[in-house]
């Protein structure tokens, strides 16, 4: 077992995840740690508002206990320049106390929200919440409206096909289910909010960009400032989904951008086919394979995620070519761009669970970044597990440089001369060893290459490494 590979808090995220893609199937409202249970935890007004308008929700607070209870206070936490207004047992108002409700009743809460300014102006998703002070216990109830017009999924399932003559905003999940299929057009713009992702269960996405038409997924909040801040939304989440396929899109300030859990039986080929993306600035990981996951990359800039590029844990497949695996990010949780695992401590159970990399292919392609090394392995083969890395004709960044048959036409740590990597220009001058006609290394290719490159520059006979083809 290799010692290199950085402790990363994927245990802590997979339980994030395994509770957000529980409430994806049933949301269980009215669990509180405090006196009060609430019929709505989020109220939600699904009315796009693009010139002035109002409407009215409502929800119930109660009280379950058999004794009469005493809230403190009853707050709007936006105050008087909210665009919400509260009516609480009859009062209106922004602020109200010592209001009681008996053992076992329950009182009315009305809400109502007016937007009067063109929603050109509103951030797409306009926020507020109602906070309830009883018993020394702060809860809380979160308001949200719609303030551009949009398409908006609030934990919705999706089929057919997105238009795409406006945006579409995701709160919460927009989900894929079972044997449903979704297909994004080119020149569609997604946005996501904190904490939100697009989640196929066991159904099939197809997100359909082309050259200078990709489909963009990104945070919902629009303001400059958020340009490059990583962590704004989760991601692409696929579940045991079926064959799925992602082209010219651009997956940018997320936490995972792609994550993949599990294979679908009924695959025969790849969980997800991934070509001509580019995948950065998301706070952990760029493509993360977990137990089993299958993926096909071709043509993608995968760079400057906050952990790891590729992170494989506990098993799964993948197939690599002409592709960009680099570190580079700027947080302090930086760690080399390739990670791989093949087990997973199930802390629950106490159970070491180890799974098989049947194909581990990586050609064509470039590993680099500031570390020392940028691929790290950590695997364990307790007998009858297969670990199959084939690395052919590709730049890799690694402190031992390999002698195994694994690896062929390497070339070792060779600065890849990237135009500017703090711009994000990862062309590169004809001078670079990833030219494919600079160095002996590299010819013949080692496998058939694709046509073209992401910058939609047709490919030679001798190819260039990575992603671009230089110009």
């Amino acid at each position: 077992m290799m010692k290199h590979l950085a402790s990363i808090s994927f245990i802590i995220l997979l339980a994030v995840i395994a509770n957000f893609t529980a409430s994806c199937k049933k949301k269980n409202f009215g669990d509180s740690d405090g006196n009060l249970d609430f019929s709505r935890d989020t109220i939600v007004f699904d009315t796009v508002f693009t010139t002035i308008g109002s409407t009215t929700a409502q929800f119930k607070v109660y009280n379950r206990d058999n004794k009469t209870i005493t809230i403190d206070e009853i707050e709007l936490a936006g105050g008087a320049a909210s665009p919400f207004e509260i009516n609480f047992d009859g009062l209106q108002g922004t602020q109200f106390s010592n209001i009681q409700i008996e053992g076992g009743d329950s009182l009315f809460c009305f809400v109502e929200v007016t937007l009067s300014t063109n929603g050109g102006n509103l951030p797409l998703v306009v926020e507020d919440s109602i906070r309830f002070r009883c018993n020394g216990v702060d809860q809380y109830v979160k308001l949200a409206v719609w303030g551009q017009d949009a398409y908006f999924h609030y934990n919705d399932t999706n089929e057919g096909t997105w238009p795409n003559d406006k945006p579409h905003v995701i709160y919460g999940y927009a989900g894929i289910d079972t044997d449903k299929t979704l297909t994004i057009q080119q020149d569609t713009k997604v946005y996501l909010h904190k904490g939100s992702l697009l989640y196929v269960y066991e159904g099939t996405l197809h997100v359909d960009g082309a050259y200078q038409h990709e489909v963009i997924f990104q945070g919902d909040r629009l303001e400059e400032f958020y340009d490059n801040v990583p962590g704004q939304y989760y991601g692409i989440y696929f579940e045991r989904a079926k064959s799925s396929t992602i082209n010219y899109a651009v997956i940018k300030n997320g936490t995972a951008g792609i994550h993949i859990f599990d294979n679908n039986v009924a695959n025969t080929g790849y969980t997800v086919t991934v070509t001509n993306t580019k995948i950065t600035n998301n706070a952990s990981y760029g493509l993360f394979l977990f137990a089993g996951g299958k993926v096909k990359a071709e043509n993608c800039l995968i760079a400057k995620n906050g952990v790891h590029a590729m992170l494989l844990l506990q098993g799964g497949d993948f197939n690599i070519n002409h592709c960009d695996l680099l570190g580079y990010s700027s947080q302090s949780n930086q760690t080399p761009a390739v990670g791989i695992r093949n087990y997973y401590f199930d802390s629950e159970t106490g159970n070491t669970n180890v799974g098989q990399v049947n194909e581990g292919k990586i050609y064509n392609s470039v590993i680099y970044g500031n570390e020392d090394s940028e691929i790290v392995f950590d695997t364990i083969n307790p007998g009858g597990v297969n670990l199959n890395f084939d690395f052919r004709r590709t730049l890799i960044k690694k402190e031992t440089i390999e002698t195994t048959s694994a690896y062929q036409n390497i070339i070792w740590n060779s600065d890849p001369q990237f135009n500017n990597v703090g711009t994000n220009d990862f062309l590169f001058p004809f001078t670079s060893p990833l030219n494919g006609t600079v160095n002996p290394l590299l010819t013949p290719p080692s496998t058939p290459s694709v046509t073209t490159s992401i910058n939609n520059v047709p490919r030679p006979p001798l190819p260039d490494l990575g992603a671009y083809e230089a110009q």
